[in-house]
């Protein structure tokens, strides 16, 4: 999937989840939020793998702004979002140090307000592809 049509599938599940969250005038980042949120600890800020808590680990963080360059030039979305949502276990980190997002996003994803149809699914869709993303978008060009 090339990086346009997966940006705009992104932003349309995104509008549709988030559709009247965000205060007129202004541009929500909702992959951004996301990141800043749940990675920034270990991946730090541009996503170089040189976060605070990196002292307490006993793995390497990865550069997530490499993942296209180590990838033949193309973002591997299939294996970020299985790595993300929990699917693939990343080799040489014995037990899982790094949380499953699809399980935490599972677990917050009750409805905040009861007055309109919800679909916990797809919140937690689209706030996994907004982080995909925003990934995406912290790659070396």
């Amino acid at each position: 999937m090339n990086r346009t049509v997966f940006r705009r599938f992104v932003v349309a599940v995104s509008a549709a989840v988030f559709a009247g969250g965000a205060v007129a005038g202004e541009r929500l980042d909702i992959g951004k939020r996301e990141y800043e949120a749940n990675c920034v600890v270990c991946h730090g800020v541009k996503g170089k793998g040189d976060g605070p808590f990196n002292q307490v680990l006993t793995i390497k963080t990865p550069d997530l702004t490499v993942l296209s360059k180590n990838n033949d030039g193309l973002f591997p979305v299939s294996r970020v979002l299985e790595v993300i949502d929990g699917r693939n276990v990343v080799k040489g980190h014995g037990t899982r140090e790094m949380p499953i997002w699809g399980d935490i996003y599972t677990a917050q994803a009750s409805p905040q307000f009861d007055d309109y149809p919800y679909n916990a699914a797809l919140f937690v869709w689209a706030r996994t592809l907004a982080l995909i993303d925003y990934l995406n978008r912290l790659q070396v060009k």
